[in-house]
């Protein structure tokens, strides 16, 4: 049988529209703050918040790993855990082109729930556009999210110190190159999948081994080379870093060397970068290798009061580069 699609008219709030809703999306999702269809969602919070929103364009939609679906619920709730928030509750807007076949959207929306269950999150509210054919790439997912922060937390970008050190959760470059294999059809001797994944846990964990946790971000877009850039310049600090201290997994190095690529500046969607206090840094490596998602963790640099707003990177053969922010556009539509 042929694949049933979307229609302009899923759009038009009329009895597709109502059909596309209640038999697609509500049920994969539904919880009873979303299954009241208002025109948002209510709920009681009391706290410190950490709000944040995100919209995903990747292409292709699918991937080795995952597919935009994951990718929207794993980003925002890193998002929230990257400020030391639990997160709790998510936005979920969906931009469908017309001709996206039902059978893709139920596959996203399979992993959304998914990913929500694994996150422990709730999809409370969203919001369903069509547009025409052309118009868009098959779908795009707009998110907001919304978290709690612990009392006595306080990290962010701005509040890295001298002496800290830098720790990294696992290897890096994986998402940016299985998306891009994907795209262009290479097809490496060892597959080489995305590292998506919702980290809320292992931030949870983290800090129950201390809360001297200073920054913390999951290198995204830019990679590690930018996100450590970002640190150096918002604390107003150096940072230095040791290049065979950095994981990367084989199949990425070779990807990487093959089309001229640095592993530093590839996307990742699983993983994070922590500065933390040196005398808790053991301890918290310590617990971050006992979660799934951070087997791989390695302390890999400090923070230094030289070269302020610079990293520099310590290379194999013993010599010093700058690690400059990334100037340009290294893989396009990877999130």
């Amino acid at each position: 049988m042929k694949d049933e699609a979307i229609l302009l008219a899923h759009g038009s709030g009329s009895r597709l529209s109502h059909n596309l809703i209640e038999k697609y999306l509500l049920p994969p999702l539904t919880n009873p703050l979303l299954a009241r269809l208002d025109d948002s969602a209510v709920f009681d919070l009391a706290g410190r918040l950490a709000f944040t929103t995100d919209s995903y364009v990747v292409s292709p939609i699918f991937f080795p790993g995952g597919d935009i679906g994951k990718l929207a619920v794993c980003g925002t709730v890193n998002d929230l855990s990257m400020s030391g928030a639990k997160p709790l509750y998510l936005s979920l807007s969906f931009i469908i082109e017309e001709g996206l076949t039902l059978s893709e959207l139920k596959k996203v929306l399979e992993s959304v729930k998914a990913a929500a269950e694994e996150a422990e999150v709730k999809i409370v509210t969203g919001d369903t556009k069509v547009v025409n054919r052309g118009s868009a790439d098959k779908i795009f997912i707009n998110t907001s999210g919304i978290g709690l922060i612990p009392e006595g937390v306080d990290i962010s970008g701005a509040n890295a110190r001298v002496g800290d050190k830098i720790i990294l959760s696992g290897a890096v470059g994986d998402h940016g190159i299985a998306v891009m294999s994907q795209r262009e059809g290479i097809k490496f001797s060892v597959p080489v999948k995305s590292d998506c994944a919702p980290l809320n846990r292992l931030v949870a964990e983290m800090l129950e081994a201390s809360r001297q946790i200073h920054s913390l971000r999951d290198p995204t877009r830019g990679g590690l080379a930018t996100t450590l850039n970002e640190f150096a310049e918002q604390s107003g600090i150096g940072i230095t870093i040791e290049e065979n201290r950095i994981p990367i997994h084989e199949a990425v190095r070779g990807a990487c060397e093959l089309l001229g690529l640095d592993p530093l500046y590839v996307a990742n969607e699983g993983k994070l970068v922590a500065v933390v206090a040196s005398d808790d840094a053991a301890g918290i490596l310590a617990k971050m290798k006992r979660n799934k998602y951070g087997t791989k963790a390695a302390i890999i640099g400090e923070v230094t009061d030289q070269h302020k707003g610079k990293v520099i990177l310590k290379t194999r053969l013993g010599a010093s580069r700058i690690l400059d922010m990334l100037s340009g556009e290294l893989l396009p539509r990877i999130c």
